[in-house]
């Protein structure tokens, strides 16, 4: 049997929709995102998790990790659903999560970052441009063998998709939903 996958991944704004305890995420993360995130929050005190749904990125990485951080702060959970896609700067979205789970479906794309000019894997491990990601997946816990493994997985025109055992490896997963 062949699976195919119709994968969204087009640009648009990054909205919010909340039921429960659950904000459903949609869009990617612009420089509003931070403004976005925080009256997420602050309407919605009750709120846990918040479930990416179909993130293609980010198109402002600044923007996107100060959001991230506020997601971390509240002490709140993200999850891919089964139905779920994000790529990019959408997965340092996801790392932010207190508890993060990836239900069996779920989609997690990653690829080495481009300034225009040079691709990320291009400068030398030492050179001070890696120093955004290393700090915000040290201060996230995650390992910096994460971040030089995005770099290596795919040039910035492509996506890895990664495996289960990706996401466990490099400790994406926190929870035992997440299969």
């Amino acid at each position: 049997m062949l699976a195919i996958w119709i994968v969204s991944l087009a640009c648009m704004p990054l909205h919010f929709e909340v039921n429960g305890n659950t904000a459903i995420m949609t869009g990617d993360l612009r420089r509003n995102a931070p403004q976005k995130v925080a009256r997420l929050i602050e309407n919605y005190p009750e709120l846990e998790w918040i479930e990416l749904l179909d993130c293609p990125g980010s198109l402002d990485d600044q923007a996107a990790l100060k959001a991230s951080r506020l997601v971390r702060r509240a002490g709140l959970n993200t999850r891919v659903p089964a139905n779920g896609v994000i790529a990019s700067g959408a997965v340092d979205f996801f790392i932010a999560g207190t508890k993060r789970e990836v239900i069996e479906g779920g989609k997690v794309g990653v690829h080495a970052w481009s300034d225009g000019r040079k691709e990320g894997s291009d400068y030398p491990k030492t050179h001070s441009a890696h120093q955004l990601y290393l700090t915000y997946y040290k201060d996230m816990g995650i390992g910096s063998d994460f971040y030089w493994f995005t770099l290596n997985s795919a040039d910035s025109n492509n996506l890895h998709w990664m495996s289960r055992e990706e996401l466990l490896e490099y400790a994406l997963l926190t929870t035992n939903e997440s299969k």
